[in-house]
């Protein structure tokens, strides 16, 4: 899950050595904190977050086999 969240992200961005993902986990859920560099911010955000929200529903459905919720968070 963190390398097609890191995958995808690469491809968005100018600075693709800037993208890190960390995972916080808990007993319920799963979040994926997605960091990238301050200029590529929008870039993963999209025109009225549509490219962050495509990237949400693309994790959700491949978390599907997961017994955990699973978001994730776009930090800077």
């Amino acid at each position: 899950m963190k390398d097609l969240i890191t995958v995808i992200a690469k491809a968005l961005v100018d600075h693709p050595e800037e993208v890190k993902v960390n995972t916080v986990e808990d007993d319920r859920s799963i979040t994926f904190e997605l960091s990238v560099h301050p200029d590529d911010v929008g870039k993963v955000i999209g025109k009225q977050g549509r490219i962050a929200k495509a990237l949400r529903t693309v994790v959700t459905s491949a978390a599907v086999k997961e017994s955990k919720r699973v978001s994730v968070e776009i930090v800077s």
